[in-house]
């Protein structure tokens, strides 16, 4: 019986506990800590799951908005995100005078000084990570002499600790030589790791991140901890990039087929404000998600509230009313555009759950 209108997404609760259990398990045997990016899921039962199944030693967040969230699962939070603008950093110092443990990522001594001029207007003292750019070319220091000078800025800095090193190999996903790209990302951080000891700087903690290196983070020995976020759910860009099956995906989207008026083609009630309109990020020309019961059709285009599906590669044509499940490409922005979820926690038992830190952007 259909318990709820579509479209929905539905998180299979048993796939999400397999997930956590296999990235728990890889970071105990190789002696990492692990603090999840929550930017996935946005939801503080899933937090309060990951720090459970263990090796967690908190949680990282894109956003203050987020923290605030997220403060009710751990008080070990790290923002991975040079926020800068005043409101923000007010609500990052409250957090933080109310018992959280925050550390920020910084890529300048201008977020540097505007951190410290907050903390101590609120009589705290925010930890940081020298963000220094490894390949992907988004932030970071763009040197490890760069990631001194900017250490020292921050040791020099009454209100801000110190704590090491960021890094973000996210352009290791598409590598075309894994152990030498692993290489030089591991010598960037070596180098800078050595400048800061001969300055007599010490980093506690080299951060690591992204579900695509997560499994291979043990060829990195100077990395301390990891940030995945996506791996607990998964989706069709991990499915693509080789790091998951279809079967560790546990987010699909409930949808409906309401229209095959067009020839080669049904419509689904789903568009881009159901699953965003971001590509597989490894196969452009794949469409816009996997239909798992039509494994052959392509979903070829999206406007706000449909999305046009290709089925001439089919066998049979889906039929009016057929329900779908659709693996999304990019799971993260298509959690944050639900207000709540179903959990699905066996077959015939599904509950909603909320998603407390949706749409918290700033």
């Amino acid at each position: 019986m259909e318990t709820f209108a579509t479209p929905a997404l539905v998180i299979d609760l048993a796939v999400v506990e397999r997930n956590l259990a296999r990235m728990a398990g890889y970071v105990k045997q190789h002696g990492l800590s692990l603090r999840p990016h929550t930017k996935t899921h946005k939801s503080l039962f899933m937090a309060r799951r990951q720090l459970e199944h263990g090796g967690a030693t908190g949680l990282t967040v894109a956003k203050a908005g987020e923290a605030e969230v997220m403060a009710q699962a751990s008080p070990e939070l790290y923002l991975a995100y040079p926020a800068l603008d005043r409101p923000r950093l007010r609500k990052l110092a409250d957090l933080a005078r109310r018992g959280v443990n925050l550390r920020v990522g910084l890529d300048s001594a201008f977020a540097a000084d505007a951190f410290a001029e907050a903390a101590r207007a609120a009589g705290v003292t925010f930890g940081v990570l020298v963000d220094l750019d490894v390949g992907y070319h988004r932030t970071g220091v763009p040197t490890p002499h760069a990631a001194l000078e900017l250490a020292r800025h921050v040791a020099s800095r009454r209100g801000l600790r110190l704590d090491g090193l960021m890094l973000y190999p996210g352009h290791l996903m598409h590598a075309q030589d894994l152990d030498k790209e692993l290489a030089a990302v591991q010598a960037l951080a070596a180098e800078t790791l050595a400048l800061w000891k001969q300055s007599g700087l010490e980093a506690r903690v080299v951060s690591g991140g992204s579900t695509p290196t997560a499994f291979v983070t043990h060829k990195l020995p100077a990395v301390t901890e990891i940030r995945p976020g996506t791996y607990i759910y998964n989706d069709m860009n991990t499915v693509d990039g080789k790091l998951c099956g279809l079967d560790d995906c546990a987010a699909r989207v409930a949808v409906t087929v309401i229209s095959n008026a067009v020839a080669g083609k049904v419509v689904l009630d789903g568009g881009s404000k159901t699953f965003t309109s971001d590509r597989n990020a490894c196969r452009a020309d794949a469409g816009f998600g996997h239909v798992v019961e039509y494994p052959e059709a392509k979903i070829v285009r999206l406007s706000e509230e449909h999305a046009e599906v290709d089925i001439a590669g089919c066998a049979r044509a889906p039929q009016l009313g057929e329900r779908l499940h659709v693996i999304p490409n990019h799971i993260c922005p298509c959690v944050n555009l639900q207000e709540q979820v179903w959990l699905k926690r066996g077959p015939d038992d599904l509950v909603p759950l909320e998603i407390e830190a949706r749409a918290r952007l700033s």
